[in-house]
């Protein structure tokens, strides 16, 4: 079996973090943030700009920005851009295509997968990125700005 992944979750997350910025965001202070390396960040990045929702900028004072308007963008547009990971860790087996066995239990397992699947994916197309926002932004407390800096 596959294990969890939390590419978009983690994707959501850079987006947000640079939503909040009024100026480009590097991929070093964006992995510090996530906690990973900076080419992993730059990796995502080049995706989500290669379908327009975020943009580069070289030299000094550069790094990402957003590209798009977050009340437009949804969270099934990031992880279609992300390239649709596997939203289960759950699966049928393939070993043997012959058994029959295999195939009952591929049978009864697949239905419920596709609904659930579907119910998922439709779920994502109704959450923009502005509606994450707000709910970050309802979450944090009264003083968070005062005390709290990204720069």
């Amino acid at each position: 079996m596959s294990r969890n992944s939390s590419k978009l979750s983690g994707v959501l997350h850079v987006l947000l973090h640079m939503a909040e910025q009024q100026a480009p965001v590097t991929s070093e202070k964006l992995a510090r943030i996530m906690q990973t390396n900076a080419v992993v960040i730059r990796r995502v990045m080049a995706g989500l700009r290669d379908a327009g929702y975020v943009r580069s900028e070289k030299g000094h004072g550069g790094g990402w920005s957003m590209a798009c308007d977050p009340a437009t963008v949804t969270l099934l547009d990031i992880y279609r851009a992300i390239g649709s990971p596997p939203l289960f860790a759950i699966g049928n087996r393939s070993d043997n295509p012959d058994c029959a066995v295999e195939r009952a239990v591929n049978e009864a397992l697949d239905g419920p997968l596709r609904q659930a699947e579907a119910l998922l994916i439709d779920s994502y197309a109704t959450v923009t990125l502005a509606s994450l926002s707000a709910g970050f932004h309802r979450q944090l407390p009264p003083d968070y700005a005062s005390h709290h800096r990204t720069d």
